[in-house]
């Protein structure tokens, strides 16, 4: 299995699965039950960041070695400008639908806020990307790392990426401490003036920086050929397993505990103070690094290892992320993500203007939006589907 094959797999993976929980049904559904975020701190989220800072490393370290910083950085920065627009585009389609269809401000209030063409100051603050309506609140994130992609990747390229982790791991470090916390409550304040919204960003850039940092670091190391994951990740090493499988088990009952509203109040307080998800906290940290490790060795290592069922379970997980569909997806994934983010509106819209829909007809309306999540990847890849051209290009 080709190492890109694995990523867009595993992005398609990651999209599918932040569709489901995104759909916003009165009363829920069954179908968001069904996810690997009910057995541990880990979201699709993180892995969506850590895979496309993977992969600018693994395409643009041999493209910067090839053509110099300075082309490599305005092929980078060209592409922070196109999610940019891609951004405004959105915001403009829950403007106009809120300034046509009146309705859909009721529908989608927790979601805009009072975002509006009437009013220029909400409108301003949104494309500066510092009132970011739910949903559409992962695209600003990239767009800031996209930023500075060329220089953490030319400092890689330099041998300087211990000192892109540790500064990556010192600035998550500041955030758990809240050291912004003077300049954003000041914005916030600032932007708030007599509506009561001011600045509205669920990821802390400083935070959620981290797993960016750490897939680019990664994805530069291999494409240069300075780590052989073979060596890290090894059939008859007890330690990168065990290590990974205890931090799962070990959180397991508090994420039981959480989700069912069952942790005591005495433990509930201290637990919270480790598990803000916005500060991407200690606890998503241990366990994102311990659920990461535990996939990459079993699709590194797991082939090969001597227990029958470890190696079913490993191939199990290579023909998952193998599928053709999560791969499509996978290939064309900020296209897809800003896709899904009218999907989930627009459901969200039909949902609030309709009688309440049973279980059945919800399932049927998810895996149907599911199947449309492939529209912007088919029309991307329409050349090649007919035969006239070669396989789409593939995104970081």
């Amino acid at each position: 299995m080709k190492r890109l094959d694995v990523i867009d797999g595993l992005r398609g993976y990651f999209l599918v699965f932040m569709l489901i929980n995104h759909l916003a049904f009165d009363g829920g559904y069954w179908l968001v039950e069904i996810n690997h975020r009910q057995l541990a701190f880990v979201e699709d989220a993180q892995g969506f960041v850590f895979l496309s800072g993977l992969l600018v490393g693994l395409v643009y370290a041999a493209r910067m070695e090839r053509l110099g910083f300075a082309a490599t950085a305005r092929t980078i920065w060209r592409r922070a400008g196109d999610l940019y627009r891609r951004t405004l585009l959105l915001l403009a389609f829950a403007m106009t639908m809120v300034l046509l269809v009146p309705a859909a401000q009721l529908a989608w209030v927790d979601w805009i806020g009072d975002l509006d063409w009437r009013n220029p100051v909400r409108m301003a603050s949104a494309a500066l990307l510092l009132f970011q309506p739910t949903y559409m609140d992962i695209l600003p994130q990239y767009i800031v790392y996209m930023l500075a992609a060329p220089f953490l990747v030319r400092a890689c390229l330099a041998q300087r990426w211990p000192e892109v982790l540790i500064g990556s791991l010192l600035l998550w470090l500041a955030a758990q401490f809240a050291i912004q916390r003077p300049v954003t409550a000041a914005l916030n304040t600032w932007l708030a003036g007599d509506s009561g919204h001011g600045l509205r960003v669920n990821f802390n850039l400083m935070a959620w920086q981290v797993v960016f940092t750490f897939g680019l670091v990664f994805g530069v190391l291999t494409a240069t050929n300075r780590i052989d994951w073979t060596r890290v990740f090894r059939s008859d090493d007890r330690l990168v397993p065990l290590a990974a499988l205890s931090v799962c088990l070990f959180f397991l009952p508090f994420r039981f505990a959480t989700a069912h509203d069952s942790m005591p109040i005495d433990m509930l307080g201290p637990f919270q103070s480790y598990e803000n998800r916005s500060e991407f906290g200690l606890v998503y940290f241990l366990n994102f690094a311990a659920a990461a490790s535990g996939i990459a060795w079993l699709l590194v290592a797991g082939p090969g290892h001597a227990s029958r069922r470890v190696r079913a379970f490993a191939a199990l997980l290579s023909r998952l992320f193998r599928l053709p569909f999560l791969r499509l997806l996978g290939r064309h994934s900020l296209q897809v993500y800003v896709w899904h983010v009218v999907i989930v509106y627009l459901v969200r819209f039909v949902d609030f203007e309709t009688p309440k829909f049973g279980q059945p007809l919800k399932t049927a309306i998810a895996l149907g939006c599911i199947a449309l999540l492939a529209l912007p990847a088919l029309y991307r890849e329409r050349a090649r589907l007919f035969g006239r051209l070669g396989p789409g290009a593939r995104q970081a």
